[in-house]
């Protein structure tokens, strides 16, 4: 796989932060810890340095001052507004034999809806790492019983800075709502973050795979990946890159269909991992849960659409919030029917995840005409031409669709004439498609008994 260019204003070249968690992931410990220990020394407010080498003391050995690092690195994490590097820490807690249950609260308690330490506004991005090649690590003459004895001065050191700063000002700094968990009340929150297991992943590590089905979902504590799509001749499309804070993976769980696309770690990263039966076990016992979810999920879905679709693209974008609220959530199992050929259409379907597979009969003879997937638009063929569907519509996999009944859709081209054009367009060129087709399986079939 050919790397991708990078984006403007990332940094070339892996990151301290990259160097010891590489070293790390390898065994390296040593040369890890002087990555990690150099990362608290030049910055000891930062959680990052502190969680990798409470870490590498934990792996060596030290667990009472691994303990007392992470416990910084959380409330440092906390002070940042990076929700999922201090669930992380706190999760290293736990298998330390910990109980990060005080903190978990504490994380809720900051980033729950209606919490006084949320801003208003989202806070300034965060600043981009430092390349490795400016920065020095501990000396390589520190090794061994030396190593670790300055890698816990320093922790010490970190924990003694954060303790003068909360005596000196005991409000803690405003922190950024987050996506999704800024939704959620406390109890809700607290509940959640529960579900959470952490994983530390090298670079080209592959978290999810396109075309295979989803069962967790995920949130990037730290690091940076990248979402790539197969495309033609066998090359992957770089769709995007994601940064720390991005969630991703959570619209399997909800429509159950395939991965539609491949994410990849482009350097070392450390992810949160909610698994689907965990999920459901919260969600069931916290509706609030479940709703918030669901309405991340449709947005997300929606935002999906509007950048794909041709029919919502007709329209201006401050009208298509508005518009995409008259359609309802429609949600199919493989093998389920949208459309019965022979039938009036009862309202045009946008896919908004899975796939589905559109089949002329003819007897008992069925030719597959096509298979569509997410932006594409079904139905409009009956709908526009007013007359009996061409073809069934088949769930090719489990799919969510956005309907739009016939009553609404007649009401929406009165105020958005364009949607009108770009569906008669359509139906028009599928219509002769099918016809097309059709009428070749006919005359291959006429060949072939003529032979």
């Amino acid at each position: 796989m050919t790397a991708p260019p990078r984006l403007p204003g990332t940094p070339q070249g892996d990151s301290p932060a990259d160097r010891a968690l590489a070293l790390s992931l390898a065994d390296e410990l040593d040369p890890a810890l002087r990555w990690g220990a150099a990362l608290v020394k030049s910055e000891p407010a930062g959680p990052l340095g502190l969680l990798l080498t409470a870490r590498l003391l934990s792996a060596g050995g030290r667990r009472e001052v691994a303990v007392e690092g992470l416990e910084v690195a959380i409330a440092r994490a906390i002070d940042i507004g990076n929700l999922p590097l201090a669930v992380a820490a706190s999760c290293d807690l736990k298998t330390l034999g910990q109980n990060p249950a005080a903190h978990f609260d504490t994380i809720a308690k900051t980033f729950c809806k209606g919490s006084p330490r949320l801003l208003s506004k989202g806070a300034a991005p965060p600043e981009l790492p430092r390349s490795a090649e400016a920065f020095q690590p501990l000396p390589a003459a520190l090794s061994g019983k030396a190593l670790v004895g300055k890698a816990q001065e320093l922790v010490h050191e970190a924990r003694q800075l954060l303790q003068r700063e909360v005596a000196a000002e005991p409000t803690r700094p405003k922190v950024a709502p987050q996506p999704l968990f800024g939704a959620l009340g406390q109890a809700d929150l607290r509940a959640m973050l529960d579900v959470f297991e952490v994983k530390t992943v090298g670079a080209g590590a592959v978290l999810i795979e396109e075309g295979t089905p989803g069962a967790e979902a995920y949130i990037l504590a730290r690091g940076e990946l990248e979402v790539r799509r197969s495309a033609d001749k066998g090359e992957s499309l770089l769709l995007a890159r994601l940064g720390a804070g991005s969630l991703f993976g959570e619209m399997a769980l909800l429509s159950r269909a395939p991965r539609a696309a491949s994410v990849v770690a482009a350097r070392p990263s450390i992810i949160l991992i909610a698994r689907k039966d965990a999920l459901d076990a919260i969600a069931a016992k916290q509706p609030a849960v479940a709703q918030v979810f669901a309405d991340h999920c449709r947005r997300r879905m929606v935002e999906n659409l509007v950048r794909t679709s041709s029919i919502l693209s007709a329209v201006k974008p401050n009208e298509r919030p508005a518009l995409v609220e008259r359609f309802v959530t429609r949600t199919y199992e493989d093998g389920d029917v949208l459309i019965n050929q022979g039938h009036t259409s009862e309202g045009l379907h946008l896919i908004a995840s899975g796939e589905v597979a559109v089949m002329h009969h003819d007897g008992e003879d069925t030719t597959l005409l096509a298979k569509l997937g997410v932006g594409e638009v079904v139905g409009e063929v009956a709908l526009v031409l007013r007359r009996p569907s061409t073809a069934d519509v088949i769930a090719a996999c489990p799919t969510v669709t956005l309907h739009l009944p016939r009553e609404r859709f007649l009401e929406l081209i009165k105020e958005h004439p364009a949607i009108l054009g770009e569906l008669y367009e359509l139906a028009i060129k599928r219509d002769e498609e099918t016809s097309s087709i059709v009428a070749q399986e006919a005359a291959e079939a006429d060949d072939f008994v003529l032979l």
